[in-house]
């Protein structure tokens, strides 16, 4: 239990800060599980529109340093080889 004044501030800046990222976190988890939605059912033309507005979450989440840059960098990396890759595959089928 937080005594001094400063202490007990920065117990409210934590918990306040620790909703936030809650909430980012949710987010990011929402934008990868619609994405493998897509990639599961082979829609690619879905995901591939739906690419950008991907990216931009992931990289906004990885700016506030709820998950690390490079995490979101490489998450966005595979799932644009996976949508290239089944373009090309559809075209030899």
């Amino acid at each position: 239990m937080p005594i001094t004044k400063s202490a007990i501030r920065r117990t409210k800046r934590t918990q306040l800060q620790a909703s936030v990222n809650r909430i980012r976190k949710g987010k990011y988890k929402s934008a990868i599980k619609e994405m493998a939605a897509y990639l599961a059912a082979g829609n690619a033309k879905k995901a591939k529109s739906f690419l950008p507005k991907f990216h931009s979450q992931l990289m906004k989440i990885a700016k506030t340093g709820v998950i690390n840059k490079k995490t979101a960098s490489r998450k966005i990396s595979r799932v644009t080889k996976r949508i290239n890759n089944s373009k090309k595959n559809k075209a030899f089928l």
